[in-house]
């Protein structure tokens, strides 16, 4: 997901889950894998990469043996991270009715509107 010619925040399942990581602490690679259960490295890898190129995580490194790599927010990535943390609240105020909704839904117990305008081939023609 993203904005206007392609700005904008990656919607991957894993960003939120790293920028998260990266809130309150610098941390390293190893780390940042053990702690996200079920990311393939090469999945971590790809989005620590892309978040580095997007301006919102800092790659640190320093020349010991075996080199040392940190990630950390930039000022770019804190912003984010408090939009996050609005959206989390969001979801958790209306998880539940979004919960229902959905049953709801799947049930049929919600009455759902004809489509407007042409659908299929035969627009304006009954559809099978």
């Amino acid at each position: 997901m993203s904005g206007p010619r392609g700005a904008g925040p990656p919607g991957d399942k894993w960003t939120p889950l790293v920028v998260a990581l990266l809130a309150d602490r610098p941390r390293r690679y190893g780390e940042l894998n053990r702690l996200l259960e079920g990311v393939s490295a090469r999945m971590l890898t790809l989005t620590l990469r892309r978040l580095e190129r997007d301006g919102l995580v800092l790659r640190r490194v320093t020349p010991t043996i075996p080199p040392r790599v940190d990630y950390e927010l930039s000022s770019a990535g804190e912003e984010l991270c408090e939009v996050l943390a609005a959206v989390a609240r969001w979801a958790d105020r209306h998880g539940g009715g979004i919960r229902r909704s959905r049953a709801d839904y799947d049930a049929g117990r919600v009455a759902r509107p004809a489509p407007i305008g042409p659908v299929g081939r035969g627009a304006g023609h009954a559809v099978d």
